[in-house]
């Protein structure tokens, strides 16, 4: 892949990137009803790079323009619709890349109904985007967003980022689990965790960062635990201390605080 794109998103080979695509299903959440202020206050935090819909990152392009940008290609139904399906490749590769994104983010789901087909997705946008040297996230949910909790475990996990791998993606997002280790140790690219829904503890997305980092991962690609904490710009300056100066939870905390 372009060095100068996973660069821009790995400037010391780890990084943080704040989702802010939640849009896409949810509409105007709290936390990021007012896209512009929170993207402000992301930049102003540190953040690495921000991933988002392809309208975001058309109307906000000259904030974006300061970090890294991993589009959002793929989507679904909303939270009002009827039913979750598949989803499926909403734009192309020339897309993304008439916007100047860096990197494209995909998600699929293994071990669930839609497995087969978001493999699939997930595989056609590989391919068509290595093409163009532009490198891909998959994102990995085993089971799908409504999952139950037992399809979360460290056996569905380690298969997931395996087979991200295995269909050619640069990096994978993907839930922590305990023995994280054994995620990353089977999967020979490099592997970030993401921040899944809001935690009324700050102090518990701290340790679990700090957790992954230990076992190996390289990062993480956080959201709703960032804009909806209360602080936005100061848990980004938190989880990036945890991230490139290797800060201890307690440390990230005091930063969250000041």
């Amino acid at each position: 892949m372009t060095p100068r794109r996973m660069r821009r998103i790995f400037p010391d080979g780890r990084t943080l990137i704040v989702a802010c695509d939640h849009g896409m299903i949810d509409g105007p959440a709290p936390g990021i009803a007012s896209l512009g202020d929170t993207l402000d206050a992301v930049i102003a935090g540190g953040a690495d790079a921000v991933m988002c819909s392809f309208g975001s990152a058309t109307r906000f392009a000259d904030r974006l323009a300061r970090v890294g940008l991993v589009l959002r290609i793929d989507g679904a139904g909303t939270r009002i619709g009827p039913r979750s399906g598949p989803g499926a490749a909403f734009y192309t590769v020339e897309d993304a890349l008439r916007l100047g994104a860096d990197a494209l983010c995909v998600t699929a789901f293994p071990g669930s109904l839609h497995e087969e087909a978001t493999l699939e997705t997930l595989a056609r946008i590989i391919r068509e985007a290595h093409r163009w040297d532009m490198p891909v996230m998959a994102e990995m949910v085993p089971g799908g967003f409504n999952q139950p909790p037992e399809m979360l475990t460290l056996e569905s996990v380690q298969i997931s980022a395996r087979v991200a791998a295995e269909l050619g993606a640069d990096w994978v997002k993907i839930p922590y689990v305990d023995h994280f280790h054994e995620v990353t140790r089977t999967c020979y690219v490099p592997v970030v965790v993401l921040g899944g829904q809001t935690r009324r503890d700050v102090r518990e997305i701290f340790s679990m960062l700090h957790a992954s980092l230990a076992a190996g991962g390289v990062g993480g690609v956080i959201g709703r635990n960032v804009w909806q904490s209360g602080r936005t710009q100061a848990m980004t300056r938190a989880l990036r201390a945890i991230i490139h100066d290797a800060a201890e939870s307690d440390q990230a905390w005091e930063i969250y605080q000041q």
